[in-house]
């Protein structure tokens, strides 16, 4: 009895990691369109080297005629930009959903946790792989955000348990995607 509480705890502990509540009313509709990643904060070793090299980047969200969304998203890279495509899967949850990541060969869940839709949105990434790994995005509908939502994005990624060292705010890319 005892080991079976201990691991309901456990169980329970663990899924409140990443339990997030996504955007109340979330509509997709008004959700589609040019985003760029403005913020994020990425709790993974590997990313410390590559922090420095990390640009704003940006995508454009279609809905599929399947009701599941697409993203192209373009980042700078030192090759170049880069083009990569996603398809999101919509859940019963409107402003949940998952993707199946092809470089880490798992599926991963996105949650849409705040947006006005029209200046900003604030995303949780999650995935379990060896270890759970969270990444929080501040996306926004132009490269800058007013200073008030990026304090709200930081403020959100210290209360997901970041250190403030993992918090980024990059540069703008050049040229990417090309004009």
């Amino acid at each position: 009895m005892r080991t079976t509480l201990l691991s309901v705890t456990m169980v329970i502990m663990c899924v409140t990691v990443h339990a997030v509540k996504p955007q109340k009313d979330f509509n997709l509709q008004k959700f589609v369109g040019k985003w760029y990643r403005v913020g994020f904060a990425y709790d993974s070793p590997g990313f410390i080297p590559l922090r420095d090299k990390v640009k704003i980047s940006m995508g454009i969200i279609t809905i599929l005629p399947s009701g599941n969304v697409n993203l192209t998203m373009w980042e700078a890279l030192s090759v170049g930009c880069l083009t990569k495509f996603y398809q999101y899967n919509t859940t019963s949850v409107p402003g949940q959903f998952i993707y199946f990541s092809s470089r880490h060969n798992m599926v991963k869940d996105v949650t849409v946790v705040d947006t006005n839709y029209t200046e900003y949105a604030l995303a949780l990434k999650y995935k379990n792989f060896n270890r759970e790994y969270m990444q929080v995005a501040l996306y926004g509908r132009s490269p800058r955000v007013r200073m008030h939502v990026m304090q709200k994005f930081k403020a959100f990624a210290l209360s997901r348990g970041f250190p403030r060292a993992s918090i980024l705010t990059p540069p703008p890319a050049e040229n990417c995607p090309p004009s």
